[in-house]
């Protein structure tokens, strides 16, 4: 199966799970649960994730996946042969409120590196796709991450942990960018904000979030011209490509000079303690 073969059913199913997800919200088909009594979740993520899981089983049968709901087990990251990354719907708690930015992702990695995504934003009719080497789209339009080189006049997206005791160590790393740069966004799904890198909508984006969060976009981001990385180096045994820990995707002419701010933000907050 070619490269665009695979990419065309990645498309299709996230279509379909989308509009799923759009059936959902219009009649109000759904009730939701906390995990660990703080992650919100609604039927619709596991109804979404089961029909992406038959999906992708019926079209690859031989190979693994990793979603949010159903395949969980983030093992499969430290031996991913050929692997499949879903989150069924990024920005759930957006999705129960009646917020737009949401979206189904699908990632496909082989040996360690991500080669294809597709984030499809039912509520924004917005398809972002990207193949490794190939470029990136949205709606099948070429897409261009931003050129911004300064950070004055930088738009960052992040996003926050649901653990709120997680959340203090972050408040300096929010000031220094919020001193230091434009301004901030913080819309609730990880996959859309990197699509907003990805089309020079955010100039940086910055956030540890989990792998089926960030997989697709990626591959987005980065095939759009983005520079992708991380503010620490990762552990070993997971690939960098599938570690999401303090992720930063930015212009290429920011990375460094936001890397730095960061650091530097962590830096002082430790000396705080």
């Amino acid at each position: 199966m070619t490269p665009q073969q695979r990419l065309e059913i990645a498309e299709d199913i996230a279509r379909q799970a989308g509009r799923m997800i759009r059936d959902a919200r219009d009649g109000q088909h759904f009730q939701h649960r906390y995990k660990d009594g703080q992650e919100l979740v609604t039927d619709t993520d596991v109804e979404v994730d089961t029909l992406i899981r038959q999906r992708l089983s019926e079209a690859f049968p031989e190979e693994q996946r990793l979603s949010e709901e159903l395949a969980p087990n983030r093992d499969a990251l430290e031996n991913p042969s050929a692997l499949w990354i879903v989150d069924p719907i990024d920005g759930t708690v957006n999705f129960a409120h009646g917020l737009r930015h949401v979206a189904v992702s699908i990632g496909w990695a082989s040996a360690g590196q991500l080669h294809l995504g597709v984030v499809h934003a039912p509520f924004l009719d917005e398809t972002y796709t990207a193949l490794s080497g190939q470029g990136a789209w949205c709606n099948g339009h070429p897409i261009q991450a931003s050129r911004a080189s300064g950070l004055k006049r930088a738009l960052v997206g992040t996003g926050f942990p649901y653990r709120h005791d997680s959340r203090p160590p972050l408040m300096r790393r929010l000031m220094a960018v919020l001193t230091h740069c434009q301004d901030i966004r913080r819309n609730g799904s990880a996959a859309l904000d990197l699509c907003d890198v990805a089309c020079g909508r955010l100039d940086a984006y910055y956030e540890s979030v989990a792998p089926w969060d960030f997989a697709a976009g990626l591959v987005i981001a980065r095939e759009a011209g983005a520079a992708t990385g991380h503010l620490y180096p990762g552990p070993g045994g997971i690939p960098q490509d599938l570690y999401g820990e303090n992720l930063l995707v930015s212009s290429p002419e920011l990375h460094d000079a936001l890397g730095d701010l960061l650091r530097q933000a962590d830096a002082s907050e430790l000396a705080a303690w």
